[in-house]
């Protein structure tokens, strides 16, 4: 490693990760080969009745569907995600509330819902993380450091926020990439849109730089209302107007997909199951699955258009 100097640490790596040229070629690498590419997504929404669960759950099973390993991470304390999916603890197992409170790992936590999707669950417990962690010294970066802590093998880690702006949230917003804001295209709905904005903007800021809103999900779209359309305008309107003033949500879109309104959605939870399982003809599974198509056509783009690459030429 002469011609090298300074590198042998880098090549080793390089070789370990397979990806090593012999002297004469070109040595090329990128950061997605040194780590994990998994993307961590938080759906996020502080009013409840909006969608997020059912996104949460529904787009972490479609991913699964299509053959990506997804972790589901249960972050509210009514773990409705958990219930959407069968998933009820004992008195002595597990769940998130152990990572933040207790001295679990993530391994210990989690369970296997099916060959390419997994939860780590959510009880009532969780409802006492607020204030047990009241005086904890770096309390928002708990969930973050577990899961840093981990080698994983997922493609997607999905985390379901809990209806409100406290330190369950902090934890998933410093512990993700991505926001996914699910969206009812009502007046209501968009209340505190500005605050719920304003709050990604600040943990961007001071706790998680690489933060960033991806794109919003319309749910329980109803195309033939006038409404529909015009929430849907307004909220396009207020984030082009105010793009510039934060690169944190500067590229975000909507999502082609609109997730309709439908009544086989509102029946799985109370199954157990993800729409793909209770309904698979239904439009919510078709909606979802094109939600997940979506999500994977713009990873494919991402890593296409990566200028991260690096290559040392050895002459």
């Amino acid at each position: 490693m002469s011609e090298l100097p300074g590198l042998s640490r880098l090549v080793w790596i390089l070789k370990a990760a397979d990806c090593y040229f012999p002297r004469g070629e070109s040595l090329i690498f990128s950061r997605i080969a040194l780590e994990s590419e998994m993307r961590k997504i938080a759906v996020i929404n502080q009013k409840g009745g909006v969608g997020k669960t059912t996104t949460a759950v529904n787009l972490a099973s479609g991913l699964a569907l299509c053959q990506k390993k997804v972790c589901l991470v249960d972050l509210d304390p009514q773990s409705h995600a958990s219930l959407h999916l069968g998933v009820t603890l004992g008195p002595n197992e597990r769940s998130v509330y152990d990572l933040l409170c207790g001295d679990s790992s993530v391994a210990e936590a989690r369970r296997a819902v099916s060959d390419q999707l997994d939860i780590v669950p959510a009880n009532l417990d969780l409802a006492a993380a607020e204030l047990e962690l009241a005086g904890e010294v770096g309390r928002e970066v708990i969930l973050r450091d577990r899961f840093e802590a981990e080698v994983s093998n997922h493609d997607f880690m999905i985390i379901d926020c809990p209806p409100s702006l406290g330190v369950l949230t902090l934890n998933a917003l410093t512990a993700a990439d991505e926001v996914f804001l699910p969206l009812q295209p009502h007046f209501l709905a968009l209340h505190g849109l500005s605050k719920l904005l304003r709050t990604i903007e600040i943990v961007s800021k001071r706790l998680n730089p690489t933060l960033k809103l991806e794109g919003i999900v319309l749910c329980m779209y109803e195309a033939s209302t006038r409404l529909a359309a015009e929430v849907s305008r307004d909220v396009e309107e207020f984030l082009v107007s105010n793009s510039s003033q934060s690169p944190v949500w500067a590229s975000a879109r909507f999502f082609q997909t609109k997730i309709r309104r439908n009544i086989r959605l509102a029946e799985a939870p109370s199954f157990g199951q993800s729409i793909f399982d209770y309904a698979p003809n239904s439009h919510g599974a078709e909606d979802y699955l094109a939600l997940a198509h979506e999500v994977l056509e713009s990873d494919s783009k991402r890593h296409s258009n990566s200028q991260d690459s690096i290559a040392f030429s050895s002459n």
